[in-house]
């Protein structure tokens, strides 16, 4: 058996691993590490997988040997680090097993230095009370507080993700791609709460998770839309059963996929890991697995000649809109999705137009068609299928003339207009051509201004000479309550607008988006995420 010796002079006698076979050790080597690095970084990279027991620093060479406690906690730390390589302070960090199968260390001020970080961090993981502050070591330096759940830096390892402005599919994986550029993503797992999608996502220690809250927080993944705001978790670990689309445990590539169907094949997952997080420059949204997830709208490489630039904090941002890949070649694999089925519509109530306005605050409507035989049933079609989604989305299970509405994909590629000669009372309407659609001009910035219906209205567009009276009177005319209102300090063409329900939201802005105002000034209404 083998072992590292160290003294003082430790980076000239020790010449490092000439790198052997892959035969699996307790040791393991690590390399490339960044200059400034400190000995309970390099140990939080071994604190997921089980219990440090040694540590040799290499500082001269940028180098580190760790010792686990088991073979199988540093097998399952090799094979990890594979797929995903660990990632300090934009150094990406390589390790492999060591050819020594222990660690023996001296009492040189570096052993001692790697000796009181490691004593500190298995007193805390013994169970002995997270320290504050940090705690004084020998040679002057000082450890920063470590949580109990290994986190270093006295934040929690566990960021809550919540993503505003959801124009356009967030998946687990593309989560992933972003976060992973900070440092090492241990265990995600995505929701939906308030109609917002959400994620907790945890990193290997608190230090980490606070680099990647500073340079993300605020950040928009595609251009103008899908903000994240990232706030540290109260919980210190993340507990996850399933491998599948809504969460994953990246150190436990074994777990079952439970009822969800995945998207991949996780046994192959596990095997070649590396070959589907190792593509450059894709992002990709994964195949839904019921109806708040979304389809997949699009899978672009940097080699098909869409061009991805890297912003502060590493997030890929696409150049343009994804809904324009489409139109320049770059087919939309949600294509064949932009047709909605709305059921328990009002059939007394319900026209063409309502639909159009009430369907437009989330897409560009192209088509409308109101069932003949059954006119509670509507096809709606969208400018593209990411639309379809984010209207289905938000609309299903809202109430509209008294109804909860149902909305799914329809089977249907598109809505058909009816033969000439062969009129359908007004029931089929095409608004290809519509000069109300809100999100032709590529970058508009109603994509950022997408929300969940609301009691609360966003009101643009109003001249100077309307006053609040006029509008409360307008709002109230359709028999609505008017339960607040005000004008924007700044700008007085805005203004909120309290209705008494979501419902009488929902009604008043199908009545009265593009209304006319005079001085050639058409209201603008859409839901707003205020309240008053």
């Amino acid at each position: 058996m083998t072992s590292a010796a160290a003294n003082g002079n430790d980076s000239k006698k020790f010449k490092g691993d000439i790198r052997g076979p892959g035969i699996p050790s307790r040791v393991i080597h690590v390399r490339k590490l960044p200059n400034d690095i400190n000995e309970a970084e390099v140990i939080s990279l071994g604190l997921p997988f089980g219990k440090v027991t040694n540590l040799l620093m290499l500082k001269g060479k940028n180098q580190a040997f760790i010792e686990m406690n088991t073979e199988d906690a540093a097998q399952t730390m090799v094979s990890y680090y594979s797929s995903v390589t660990p990632v300090i302070r934009n150094h990406p960090i390589f390790m492999q097993y060591s050819n020594h199968k222990e660690l023996k260390t001296d009492n040189s001020p570096n052993q001692v230095r790697a000796q009181a970080a490691l004593q500190a961090v298995n007193a805390v993981q013994a169970g002995g009370m997270p320290m504050a502050g940090g705690m004084p070591m020998a040679g002057g330096m000082t450890m920063a507080g470590v949580d109990a759940s290994g986190g270093m830096g006295g934040h929690s390892p566990v960021l809550r993700v919540i993503v505003e402005n959801l124009f356009y599919p967030v998946t687990l994986d593309v989560l992933h791609q972003i976060f992973s550029k900070l440092g090492t993503v241990l265990k995600i797992i995505t929701f939906t709460k308030n109609n917002q999608f959400q994620a907790l996502l945890q990193y290997s220690d608190g230090l980490t998770a606070q680099h990647a809250k500073l340079s993300l927080d605020g950040q928009n993944i595609y251009n103008a839309c899908c903000t994240l705001r990232i706030n540290f978790s109260k919980l210190t670990s993340l507990n996850v059963k399933y491998n599948n689309d809504k969460s994953r445990d990246y150190t436990r590539p074994d777990l079952p996929t439970g009822d969800s169907q995945p998207s991949i094949d996780h046994q192959a997952m596990a095997a070649a890991f590396g070959e589907y997080y190792g593509a450059p420059g894709i992002i990709s949204a994964n195949p839904y697995a019921g109806a708040h997830a979304f389809p997949p709208a699009f899978a672009i490489q940097q080699a098909t000649g869409l061009t991805m630039h890297g912003v502060p904090g590493g997030l890929a941002q696409l150049t343009m809109p994804v809904a324009a890949a489409g139109r320049m070649g770059f087919h939309q694999l949600a294509g064949g999705h932009c047709v909605m089925l709305v059921s328990n519509l009002n059939p007394e109530r319900v026209t063409p137009q309502c639909l159009f306005i009430l369907f437009g605050v989330y897409g560009d409507v192209m088509r409308v068609k109101i069932l003949f035989n059954k006119k509670e049933n509507a096809l709606i079609q969208m400018s593209d299928g990411t639309q379809a989604q984010l209207a289905m989305s938000h609309l299903n299970g809202q109430r509209l003339h008294g109804k909860a509405l149902r909305v799914t994909l329809s089977k249907h590629t598109n809505v058909q207009l009816p033969r000439e000669g062969h009129e359908d009372q007004g029931l089929t309407k095409d608004y290809s051509n519509s000069p109300l659609h809100r999100f032709k001009k590529p970058g508009s910035k109603n994509y950022s201004n997408i929300f969940p219906p609301s009691a609360t209205l966003h009101l643009s567009n109003i001249p100077p000479s309307v006053v609040e009276d006029d509008l409360k009177m307008l709002f109230a005319s359709s028999g609505a309550m008017v339960k607040a209102f005000k004008f924007f300090q700044k700008d007085r063409k805005m203004a909120l607008v309290q209705m008494s329900s979501v419902e009488e939201a929902i009604e008043s802005l199908i009545e009265f988006h593009n209304h006319d105002l005079g001085e050639n000034h058409h209201l603008r209404v859409s839901f707003s995420k205020s309240t008053i």
